[in-house]
């Protein structure tokens, strides 16, 4: 193995079909000289602490990593006191320290440029941001195994939404919508289901997404929460026929208000409150129609939207408080959103799909370490559950 890292010759032998990872892997010389750029600046800082000490050469030896194995040259002092940090005396299994340092500055949001930066500051070591991206384009296969990955059969409950990216097609900057499904599993912890990429938002694709889920192994998803995007509830009784949809309030609101003349806006907000937030759906609908006789002669717009769309958007009037908090909002997706965005913010537009999803992946991957407890009151959540979708959960609950 020639181990002087080579980026044109790596490229080459990728599209060559050469290994990336593993035995003989191409990253291995990138690795071997980041490796050994750090030793070098650990032993001068060591160096600068020790006025009667100076190095003392080299001694080899042969290490193994999971981008294959490489011979690393460390060097040595003439007092013997240094004690290298990245690599051990004795180890021969690469910790892949400077590798994960990449990926982590890059799942943090950091540009190649930044990541290069960061790097040369910590090692001593500058390279180009195609290398880089080299170590980074191996989130690649992880993120097309989380993709294709089998999954539960039953969710309580999931939310679906998307958000909007500059991606380089053709030569030229085109829009494309992410699509994200976040789940609730039956242990009330969170999981993104999947990420899907498209031109554009609509019910069309969002039934190949519903489709997918349900190859993966989804048979039943008890409530779906969605924006009012037209078609999605059909789009999701189409592959899942008896999931309740309910379409998000919050987003209701916000479209309404787009209509309503700013001198108006308090005043009819108030009184738009009092239709989302009654105790009940026949209270709700007592003041939809008040709502009606005062303002539907001048926004009948927007009262006509609430009729069109109220048996999906009244759902969550039939529940208890836990429930309806969890379901009657897409927040809980948005915030995944909001998390992507300050992933990307620094970004602009990207030169492909893959480079998108992968931050996204790991942009994920950060925000589920965070997802180690359930909902709150689950069990309670769960149990009322079990009694409004009768027999649904018997056998996942062994009831």
């Amino acid at each position: 193995m020639n181990d002087k890292f080579d980026l044109n010759k790596a490229l080459e032998q990728i599209k060559a079909g050469a290994k990336i990872d593993g035995k003989d892997g191409v990253l291995a010389p990138l690795i071997k000289q980041l490796t050994e750029a750090a030793l070098e600046a650990e032993l001068e800082s060591h160096l600068s602490q020790e006025i009667r000490n100076r190095k003392n050469g080299k001694s080899s030896k042969r290490m193994k990593s999971s981008v294959g194995e490489f011979d690393l040259e460390v060097p040595r002092d003439r007092n013997g006191t240094f004690e290298p940090q990245i690599v051990r005396k004795h180890q021969t299994h690469m910790s892949d320290q400077i590798e994960q340092k990449i990926l982590s500055l890059y799942a943090l949001g950091n540009s190649y440029t930044q990541i290069r930066g960061h790097l040369e500051e910590i090692y001593g070591v500058s390279f180009s941001t195609a290398a880089i991206s080299a170590v980074t384009d191996k989130i690649i296969p992880l993120l097309k195994s989380w993709q294709q990955r089998p999954l539960e059969a039953i969710y309580p409950f999931i939310w679906l939404d998307a958000i909007h990216y500059k991606v380089k097609e053709d030569g030229r900057y085109v829009s494309k919508a992410v699509y994200t499904i976040l789940g609730v599993r039956l242990d009330g912890k969170k999981e993104v289901l999947g990420l899907y990429l498209s031109e554009s938002e609509g019910a069309n694709f969002w039934l190949q997404v519903l489709t997918d889920l349900n190859n993966r192994g989804v048979k039943d998803i008890l409530i779906a929460s969605v924006d009012g995007l037209s078609g999605f509830p059909e789009a999701i009784n189409a592959i899942f026929p008896k999931t309740e949809v309910q379409l998000c309030v919050v987003h209701q609101i916000r479209n309404s208000l787009k209509y309503v003349a700013s001198k108006n806006k308090k005043e009819f907000s108030k009184d738009l409150k009092s239709v989302y937030q009654a105790v009940s759906k026949d209270a709700a609908e007592t003041e939809l129609d008040r709502l009606e006789e005062k303002w539907g002669a001048k926004y009948p717009i927007v009262i006509q939207s609430w009729r069109n769309k109220w048996e999906n958007l009244s759902n969550y009037f039939k529940y208890p408080e836990d429930i309806r908090r969890i379901i009657y909002t897409t927040n809980i997706i948005e915030s995944v959103h909001r998390q992507f965005r300050k992933l990307t913010k620094t970004k602009g537009a990207f030169p492909n799909e893959n480079s998108l999803l992968k931050l996204l992946y790991l942009g994920i991957q950060n925000a589920q370490k965070k997802w180690t407890m359930p909902i709150q009151n689950w069990s309670l959540t769960l149990s009322q559950l079990a009694i409004f979708f009768e027999g649904r959960l018997d056998d996942a609950l062994d009831l």
